[in-house]
């Protein structure tokens, strides 16, 4: 795995403006347009885009991939403001998806990566060919996650990203690949190090704030797909799993904690890679 990101171009930033601020990055496997679907793959928080590597060796022939840096992670840019909202992150998205002219691309999200998909389903679902959550969830914080994410900002702003990450890092993993993908989480680690510490606090701040968007999954006019591990020890299945319908389809990861891409690659990708064709049909 790559220390910071699998980022190999980027793209004027302008957020509250229109004057270009900053960059933001995005890896794509295929920049002169490949046949098939476009699957855009959104990191989890104090993540960036290497955190899809494992996984995207298994897709690239099924899929052009994009895989963005989100705001104040990897080498993306990291706009000035106290709190990143999930629509902020949404809108983000939408610049990219303008900028490649992407047509009905489905957004698969890790964890905050989840939460960005949702805002961005429910602000222009129209556009967009399916959506999934991977060790996601549509509900809001509960009051000890908000207690959590205060607790993360206190940290950040105090400590510093390297001890928050360090502590962060531990609780992704099942523990029992703690020891066996070692050098793994040391890589997860490194790439937490490089996310800009005031976009760390500015993003926990966005994700405490963040609505229960239960509705959206639950409406969504648009395929929908659900990725839990059996061993997340940070968002458990039942709070992935937590709506139904004709348009949603389930994946349990037999082992996985909270980072399937890493723990259960070639799994999630055979996951991933049935729901984009799913929802590629049902979108012609």
């Amino acid at each position: 795995m790559n220390a910071r990101s699998m980022a190999d171009r980027k793209l004027a930033f302008h957020p509250g403006g229109e004057v270009p601020t900053g960059e933001l990055a995005y890896y794509d496997s295929a920049p002169e347009g490949a046949p098939g679907p476009a699957l855009v793959l959104l990191h989890g928080y104090c993540g960036s885009s290497a955190y899809w590597q494992k996984t995207a060796p298994y897709l690239q022939s099924a899929a052009r991939l994009i895989i963005p840096d989100l705001r104040g992670h990897g080498a993306s840019c990291a706009p000035d403001q106290d709190v990143y909202a999930m629509e902020d992150f949404a809108d983000d998205l939408q610049l990219l998806l303008d900028e490649l002219q992407l047509p009905r691309p489905i957004v698969i999200g890790h964890s905050l990566g989840g939460y960005i998909a949702l805002a961005a389903a429910e602000r222009y679902g129209e556009r967009l060919g399916g959506i999934g959550l991977v060790h996601s969830t549509a509900h809001a914080d509960t009051e000890a996650a908000k207690a959590g994410r205060d607790k993360a900002v206190d940290t950040l702003v105090n400590e510093g990203i390297r001890i928050f990450v360090d502590g962060l890092v531990p609780k992704l993993f099942a523990p029992e690949h703690l020891e066996t993908l070692a050098m793994e989480v040391e890589a997860v680690k490194e790439i937490g190090y490089r996310t800009d510490v005031n976009g760390a606090a500015a993003t926990a701040r966005g994700m405490k704030a963040r609505p229960d968007r239960n509705a959206v999954l639950q409406r969504a006019d648009l395929p929908v797909l659900l990725v839990a591990g059996t061993r997340d020890g940070v968002v458990p299945a039942e709070r992935t799993f937590s709506a139904e319908g004709a348009h949603i389809r389930t994946c349990l990861l037999e082992g996985a904690g909270h980072m399937g891409m890493i723990e259960s690659a070639p799994e999630e990708a055979q996951a991933l890679r049935a729901f984009a064709a799913s929802a590629a049909s049902t979108t012609d």
